[in-house]
């Protein structure tokens, strides 16, 4: 069976290389729409593949580190990159330039993570990751999938090399949930949220 989780943010950025010049020359932003799709071939305790509520915590709160802040290519010219971070306390900085295509191989690696991560206590069993489908506008979306996240054709994406700014990890439920994350270290959920 396959859920759909919706969560919304709203970002800057700049897609150099890109073949339009109003992408690929000026800052601007997006109300990003983003689909989390999980699946199971099993039902928990509450007759649910994956309880929604459980994706408020820590799979809310890294798709909405991104709102009301810019991301940053960390290829992008060092003088830029300085500046953003001078002007703005919230940045996300990512080893790759931040298409679409791009958002949704990132913020499947992070979800990814989190459910390797994620000591499940009412009764889930193999809840999967599908696919992650972001809508960047009303009429266009790229939807990524574990082939998409992990492929080294599409450029390799180390979540060691995804930097959060320190307002952004403070903002956490736990401040110290990034490091968690890269050391694989067990998440546990609450029985109740």
């Amino acid at each position: 069976m396959l859920i759909r989780k919706l969560f919304k943010f709203e970002n800057a950025h700049i897609v150099r290389d890109c073949s339009t010049r109003r992408c690929s020359e000026n800052i601007h932003g997006h109300s990003y729409k983003v689909e989390v799709l999980l699946e199971s071939n099993y039902l928990d305790n509450g007759q649910m593949v994956y309880d929604f509520g459980l994706t408020k915590l820590y799979i809310k709160e890294l798709i909405e580190a991104f709102d009301h802040g810019i991301t940053l290519w960390n290829g992008d010219d060092k003088a830029y990159l300085n500046a953003m971070k001078q002007h703005s306390s919230r940045w996300i900085e990512l080893p790759v330039s931040p298409s679409a295509e791009q958002f949704s191989r990132v913020i499947y690696l992070l979800v990814e993570r989190v459910l390797a991560c994620t000591q499940m206590q009412n009764g889930e069993r193999e809840v999967t990751l599908h696919s992650i489908i972001v809508h960047e506008t009303e009429t266009g979306y790229a939807q990524g999938f574990r082939e998409d996240a992990h492929s080294e054709l599409m450029g390799k994406i180390a979540l060691e090399n995804i930097v959060f700014s320190e307002q952004i990890r403070s903002e956490w439920s736990d401040p110290k949930l990034w490091e968690k994350l890269l050391t694989h270290a067990s998440l546990k959920m609450p029985k109740k949220v």
